[in-house]
C-alpha cells in the first residue's frame, strides 16, 4: 500500500501469496478451508501458503529449513534468543532496518514504553531480527494452586509472604496429618521460578547463569548469589519438615495431579489452564466438596516482585524476501495482523456477525461456537473449525490487556490483576554474542548448568548440606564463572555503545 499508517487495514493492491512455516498443533490441526484463510483472501487480498511442521518436530524443522537455505517468507513462532544462532549465516532479515513499514509495531513500542524490551533483542551487529509478541501490560500465568476449601476451613486468607505460606502449610499438616501439604509437579521448577524474584534471584524455569544486577549495571553469576542460597534454604526447610513432598523433584506430572485430585496433597504448581485440568481430575474422583484456587505469588525477602518484560515469542522473516517484489507488502501485512488492534482481534475472535457478536463492550461467541468452555454447548470450535485463536497468528494472545483477557475466566483476570500490583525486575539489557563467544560460552554453560542443577537438587533434598555452600561456589568458580561473566559483560558494554550510537543518529 502506498500509504499505510496506524489504524489502516492492510489490503494488497493486487493478489499476493506469502509462504510461512506453520506449526501444526495436534489439538487443532490445520485445515485449508478455515475461515481465517478465506477472510484474508477476500478482505485483504492475501493468500497464505503454509509449509506444515508438526508441533513435536518444530524446532528441528526450523533449524532444517533455515540451515538448508529453504526458509519460507516468514517463520511465525520463534522464542527470544532462538534467532541468535541463525544471524551469522545471513538467513534472517534484520527487521530493525525496516520499521518505517511497520507503524503499528512502532506505535505500541512507544506508547507502552517497551524500548528496554526491544533493546534486549539487539544482536552483535547492532540490529535485531526477532519481531516479538507485545503486551500492553505484564501477563503472569504461573503460581501455586491450593485446596481453597481447606484454606477456608482453617480460616486462612491468601498468604502475603512465603513465610506466611510456610505457616499455613504447617497448619494443614497439623489438621490433616495423613496429607502431604504440598506435592509439586514439573520437578518444582515452576514454583522455584515464580518464587525466585521475591528472593532476589532466578531459579527453576527462569534460571539463567548470568543474572542482571541493575544496581551494579553488570551481570553476576546467579548460582553464586547469597539470594540463590536463601531460596534453596527456604525450600529445603519445607522439604525437611515434610511440608513439601521430596518426590516433587522426581515424580511425573500425572502422579502429582493424582495426589492432588485424590486428596493426598493440598497444593501444587499450576496456571489457569492447569486449574481446568485439576478440576476435571477432581470430578473423576467424585469429591464435590473440593474447591481449588490459584493464589497470588507471595512476597519474599527481596520484596513483592515478579519478572519484568512485556514481550513473548515472536516471528522472524527470511532475508531472501528483501529481493522480492512483495517485500514491503509482507512487512505491512505482518504489521497489520500481529500488531494492529484490528488484526489481533480478527486473529483471536474472528469476524463480527460470523463467529462473535458484541454485547456492549464485550465480545460474545455466537451460540454454536465454543472455546475454553465459553459456550460449552457449542457444536463447533473456534480453533478447530475456524482457525482463529491460533498461537501461530497471535503471539501475544491479543497484545492489548483487554484483548488478552477477553477469553479468560473471571478468576484468571482477578489473579492477573492481583499479580499486576507486584514490582517488576528490570529487563536484562542486550548482551549479544558473536559466533566465537557463543561457542566459548556454550562450552562453559554446559558444565556449569549441570553442576548447578545437580547441586540444587542435592541442597533441596538435604543430600548436600547447605553448610557446604562455599565449596559449591568454589566449584563453580573453578569451572569458569569469571570467564563466563567476562564474555557477557564485554558483550553488554559493546551493545550499549552500538545502541547509544543508533539513538544519537536517530536524534540527529
Amino acid at each position: 500500500m502506498e500509504s499505510f499508517e496506524v489504524g489502516d487495514t492492510f489490503v494488497a493492491t493486487e493478489p499476493v501469496d506469502f509462504s510461512l512455516l506453520y506449526r501444526d498443533h495436534p489439538e487443532y490441526p490445520m485445515r485449508s478451508d478455515w475461515a481465517f484463510f478465506e477472510h484474508l483472501e477476500e478482505n485483504n487480498n492475501v493468500t497464505l501458503s503454509p509449509e506444515n511442521a508438526p508441533l513435536s518436530d518444530w524446532n528441528e524443522r526450523v533449524s532444517l529449513v533455515i540451515g538448508a537455505g529453504d526458509a519460507p517468507d516468514f517463520i511465525p513462532v520463534m522464542y527470544s534468543g532462538g534467532e541468535t544462532q541463525y544471524v551469522g549465516g545471513g538467513a534472517l532479515l534484520p527487521v530493525s532496518d525496516y520499521l518505517e513499514h511497520m507503524p503499528h509495531f512502532s506505535e505500541k513500542i512507544e506508547n507502552w514504553d517497551l524500548e528496554e524490551d526491544i533493546n534486549s533483542l539487539y544482536q552483535a551487529d547492532g540490529k535485531f531480527y526477532l519481531l516479538p509478541g507485545l503486551h500492553e501490560s505484564t501477563q503472569d500465568q504461573y503460581s501455586v494452586v491450593v485446596r481453597w476449601d481447606i484454606w477456608e476451613e482453617l480460616g486462612y486468607d491468601e498468604p502475603e509472604t512465603w513465610d506466611e505460606f510456610e505457616e499455613q502449610l504447617r497448619g494443614v499438616k497439623e489438621a490433616y496429618p495423613d496429607m502431604i501439604p504440598f506435592s509439586d509437579r514439573w520437578q518444582l521448577e515452576s514454583t522455584l521460578s515464580v518464587a525466585g524474584p521475591n528472593f532476589g534471584t532466578q531459579a527453576g524455569w527462569g534460571y539463567e547463569g548470568h543474572y542482571w544486577d541493575a544496581e551494579a549495571e553488570e551481570f553476576i553469576y546467579t548460582a553464586e548469589q547469597d539470594e540463590y542460597r536463601d531460596l534453596l534454604e527456604y525450600f529445603h526447610g519445607l522439604i525437611e519438615e515434610g511440608l513439601i513432598d521430596s518426590e516433587s523433584l522426581t515424580q511425573d506430572d500425572d502422579q502429582a495431579i493424582q495426589k492432588f485430585a485424590s486428596g493426598q496433597s493440598a497444593v501444587l504448581g499450576g496456571n489457569d489452564q492447569a486449574v481446568v485440568t485439576y478440576r476435571s481430575s477432581i470430578d473423576e474422583v467424585g469429591d464435590d466438596d473440593m474447591e481449588i484456587r490459584q493464589i497470588r505469588v507471595p512476597a519474599g525477602p527481596a520484596g513483592d516482585i515478579a519478572p519484568g518484560g512485556q514481550t513473548e515469542s515472536g516471528l522472524v522473516i527470511s532475508s531472501s524476501v528483501a529481493e522480492k517484489e512483495y517485500f514491503v507488502a509482507l512487512l505491512q501485512f505482518i504489521d497489520w495482523l500481529y500488531y494492529s488492534d484490528e488484526g489481533l482481534e480478527f486473529a483471536k475472535w474472528g469476524v463480527e456477525g460470523e463467529t462473535f457478536e458484541r454485547d456492549g463492550d464485550e465480545r460474545v461467541l455466537v451460540d454454536d461456537i465454543d472455546i475454553h468452555g465459553l459456550n460449552p454447548d457449542g457444536d463447533e470450535h473456534l480453533q478447530v473449525d475456524y482457525g482463529f485463536a491460533n498461537g501461530v497468528f497471535m503471539p501475544a494472545h491479543g497484545s492489548t490487556t483487554e484483548l488478552v483477557q477477553s477469553m479468560l475466566r473471571d478468576e484468571v483476570v482477578e489473579f492477573r490483576e492481583a499479580m499486576a500490583e507486584k514490582d517488576r525486575t528490570p529487563v536484562a539489557p542486550a548482551a549479544p554474542l558473536d559466533e566465537l563467544e557463543l561457542e566459548r560460552v556454550s562450552l562453559l554453560a554446559n558444565s556449569l548448568d549441570d553442576t548447578v542443577a545437580t547441586a540444587t537438587a542435592q541442597f533441596l533434598t538435604g543430600q548436600r548440606d547447605l553448610d557446604d555452600w562455599d565449596s559449591f561456589v568454589s566449584e563453580l568458580q573453578a569451572q569458569g564463572t569469571a570467564e563466563y561473566l567476562e564474555v557477557y559483560n564485554e558483550a553488554y558494554q559493546r551493545a550499549q555503545e552500538e545502541i547509544d550510537g543508533i539513538e544519537e543518529d536517530m536524534e540527529g
